[in-house]
């Protein structure tokens, strides 16, 4: 969530990557998790492709890069095609550098909707057609999301279909310690109704349900943002979210009012948070979830993204010592189905040739997400990959949320203004658990983002 703008451009390491068969991570064939039948038939159709060559812009580097070279070797080596991947530490900058001088890669994947619009909009994308729109609709989870995500207005004015969802980021995520809950009692709730109530039986049974930190540097605030998009997901149809995060709804009407206020519901009650309602700001989100391994456990409850294991006490066994449910909805809001927060990877054409179509068309294969799955950091919102192909419980979990989705909606606050999404609703936040009223706190916001037009 948190970004890091640098001034110019910084160097972009290049690497040339020309796989052979014994480059290959998983051997073809030998293990029935993955979907090899996808990778034969890819292969078959595109032997005319030897000595081509092809060039990836990416934002992945050093683990992330290895794991995604593990990815595209089964393209060179089913291909022959002779495959280039960069990046830059401000990958951002870079692509806009790379397409304004005429010397753009065939293909860059960016995690920035709003950035891929703008290049689009001058002419830098090339659309990718009706047909495989219709493909991420009836194959994604969530499907008509994802093709809203990848569909932007051409230099012509016209919408078209310019960017494939690869990868996937998972927030809308609550975790707790299961041995608490057992010895507790405690039932994983359904609804957001039961979550309330079940943090209500906790307070009464002398424990603290939740804990929350905002705290992170010059970033603090951010976590609180997630909370609030997460709720407007489950007290507001998607089309509002979408507004609201364009300001064509403001921030201080009314229904984003009522959301902040949910918000407050858990942040500002006293015997809801670990230390007090004073704690919650100044507690270091990274330091946050600690409480939930305590002994007694000073919270049973944490709010946060598929990332925070990282933060947990070395040594955890997920789906043992820690675990997650999905932040239900409210049951009085059934038509607003089961809405997902989170981000992504979009894969675009930025120099047309056969070879840039020939991997658009990889990354549609099962075994193209699969190889990744298979290792660390990976979900996809593709249903027909084998979820059996997750390096473990917790990630095949994380994916079927993602599968199972009605609507996703990337994190709100990245696709707002720097000044707002990054600046003003991360401090306005920090204000509103400080004392400050919700409709204070969004007037606050509202006024910031009056002053940048």
């Amino acid at each position: 969530m948190m970004k890091t703008l640098l001034a110019g451009a910084a160097a972009v390491a290049l690497f040339c990557n020309v796989a052979s068969a014994a480059d290959l991570k998983f051997a073809p064939g030998e293990d029935a998790k993955f979907n090899w039948k996808s990778y034969e038939d890819f292969k078959a159709g595109h032997a005319d492709l030897k000595g081509e060559t092809l060039t990836i812009f990416g934002p992945w580097r050093g683990e992330d890069e290895a794991l995604f070279t593990s990815v595209f070797s089964y393209f060179t080596e089913a291909t022959g095609v002779d495959l280039k991947y960069s990046s830059s530490e401000n990958y951002e900058q870079q692509i806009v550098i790379d397409t304004q001088a005429g010397s753009p890669p065939n293909i860059a994947i960016l995690p920035q909707p709003g950035l891929l619009a703008n290049l689009a909009s001058q002419g830098y994308l090339t659309p990718l057609g009706d047909d495989l729109a219709t493909w991420v609709k009836d194959n994604y989870g969530a499907g008509d999301s994802w093709v809203a995500y990848g569909t932007y207005k051409g230099k012509d004015g016209k919408d078209a279909f310019y960017a494939f969802p690869y990868k996937a980021d998972l927030k809308s995520l609550v975790w707790y310690v299961p041995e608490n809950f057992e010895e507790a009692g405690y039932e994983v709730p359904k609804t957001m109704e039961e979550l309330l109530a079940l943090s209500d039986k906790i307070v009464a049974d002398g424990g603290t349900p939740w804990c929350i930190g905002l705290g992170s540097g010059g970033a603090t605030g951010w976590p609180a943002t997630d909370w609030i998009e997460d709720l407007m997901l489950r007290m507001q149809p998607p089309e509002a979210y979408d507004k609201w995060v364009s300001n064509d709804m403001k921030f201080n009407d009314p229904a984003v009012v009522s959301v902040i206020e949910e918000f407050g519901k858990f942040a500002k009650n006293e015997k809801y948070v670990s230390g007090g309602v004073a704690a919650v700001a100044s507690t270091d989100f990274r330091d946050s979830p600690k409480g939930l391994f305590s002994v007694p456990p000073k919270c049973y409850m944490h709010h946060q993204a598929s990332f925070i294991p990282s933060f947990f006490p070395e040594g955890t066994k997920l789906g043992e010592d820690a675990d997650f449910f999905y932040m239900p909805t409210f049951a009085s809001h059934p038509e607003l189905g089961k809405p997902v927060l989170g981000a992504g990877t979009l894969a675009t054409i930025t120099k047309d040739s056969k070879a840039a179509r020939a991997f658009i068309e990889f990354l549609q294969t099962p075994i193209a997400q699969e190889v990744w799955m298979a290792q660390s950091g990976f979900l996809t919102p593709y249903k027909g990959v084998n979820i059996e192909a997750y390096a473990n419980p917790t990630l095949k979990k994380e994916g079927e949320i993602l599968t199972s989705a009605t609507t996703f909606r990337f994190d709100g606050s990245d696709l707002m203004p720097g000044k707002i999404g990054a600046g003003a609703f991360w401090s306005s936040m920090v204000d509103f658990v400080g004392g400050k009223s919700a409709q204070q706190s969004a007037d606050d916001i509202q006024k910031a983002w009056d002053g940048i037009k």
